[in-house]
């Protein structure tokens, strides 16, 4: 069992970290002032301790545009990459002042002309300035979102390996799936088959809900324990090495598909191959939308599709962000976790979530294997 901490592979973190850099060159900043850990790990490649929770932004790492150099908050220089120096390094502190102080001491503060953050606080508005008294502050979350939204070959593999520890998640889930069994029980299998994974941080828990018969995106009213012919969802998101993998299935307990579910799998069969197909470059992202409309299925209250990344990247597809929706286009090297869903009363629902990579041919899955039956 590893119980060091160690830097993101050399080759992930140095890609990641020159896209970083080209959109500070595309926005013309001196400097990068990050405050979110997607973003702090994006550039730096440092899994960082004490970040559990909610809390406020604070200068976490600085990057320089013209050096590369990076200088970090950490409580000691262990799982730091060989390019992040000791003297780079400045210790946690609940002094917002004692930050400031550092970031004055930078070798560019004074000759910054435009720096950006990621996020802020009405305290740092006020001090920063202090820090970077010739600079004019942007924000830089757009710069950061057009580098993280198009991954690496370095970033494809680390989303493959999250994918495949969800699909293993989702293979023993399916395998508990019988007559009188909890949905707490599945979704403990999906949970614990992760966790023998190496994942001990899932991306959500409610991992296994039985599909109501009488309403759609709703579970199923009663004891939560399943029932012969019930159509059983299982959603598992693997955070593995900070990217996140989802995958979802849906399975019928203890009888063979009927007729009826039968018609209700072609339906949703149907949907899926529109959507992924609508996954290419230079789409729309309302294709997405278009794909539920031409297959005659009502549209989704949840998102219809979100980036996939270091937690999740944009976009997030949803009819409630219309204008979000109509003014995203797809690029090749995306990675988008997709939503099927089609429902039938007296039956229930098909639900299926796909982690699709962008191209210039349609969609392609990430998945690396097919791990749920459909039926059980």
């Amino acid at each position: 069992m590893e119980t060091e901490t160690a830097p993101d592979d050399r080759a992930l973190r140095t890609a990641r970290r020159d896209r970083a850099l080209a959109q500070m060159r595309a926005n013309g900043l001196d400097l990068l002032v990050l405050g979110r850990q997607a973003n702090v790990r994006y550039v730096t490649g440092v899994p960082q301790l004490w970040v559990a929770g909610t809390r406020p932004f604070a200068p976490v790492c600085v990057l320089d545009g013209a050096t590369g150099e990076i200088h970090l908050n950490s409580t000691s220089d262990e799982g730091m990459p060989e390019e992040i120096d000791h003297d780079h390094l400045y210790g946690l502190t609940w002094s917002p002042m004692t930050l400031i102080d550092v970031l004055k001491g930078l070798p560019r503060a004074r000759q910054a002309r435009r720096v950006g953050s990621d996020a802020m606080t009405p305290t740092f508005a006020e001090l920063l300035p202090i820090a970077f008294p010739n600079a004019e502050l942007v924000n830089a979350e757009p710069a950061m979102r057009a580098a993280r939204r198009v991954k690496t070959p370095e970033e494809l593999a680390a989303l493959t390996a999250a994918v495949g520890v969800a699909e293993a998640g989702i293979g023993a889930g399916v395998a508990t799936v019988a007559a009188g069994v909890s949905e707490k029980t599945v979704a403990g299998a999906v949970l614990e088959a992760m966790a023998a994974g190496g994942v001990t941080t899932p991306a959500s828990q409610d991992a296994a809900w039985i599909t109501s018969r009488e309403r759609p995106w709703q579970r199923a009213d009663g004891s939560g324990h399943v029932q012969p012919g019930d159509l059983v969802a299982l959603s598992a998101g693997a955070l593995a090495g900070g990217y996140v993998g989802e995958v979802g299935r849906t399975v019928v307990a203890g009888a063979d598909e009927d007729a009826a579910v039968l018609a209700l799998r072609r339906r949703a069969d149907a949907l899926a191959e529109r959507l992924i197909d609508a996954c290419r470059d230079g789409a729309a992202a309302t294709d997405l939308f278009a794909a539920y409309e031409a297959a005659g299925e009502p549209l989704p209250v949840t998102p219809i599709a979100y980036g996939l990344g270091l937690g999740f990247d944009p976009p997030v597809l949803s009819t409630e962000l219309p204008r979000t929706a109509a003014s995203e286009r797809l690029e090749t090297g995306m990675v988008l976790a997709v939503t099927t869903y089609v429902w039938q009363q007296g039956i229930g629902a098909l639900f299926q979530r796909d982690a699709v990579l962008v191209d210039d041919r349609g969609g392609r899955l990430l998945d690396t294997a097919v791990t749920a039956e459909t039926h059980v």
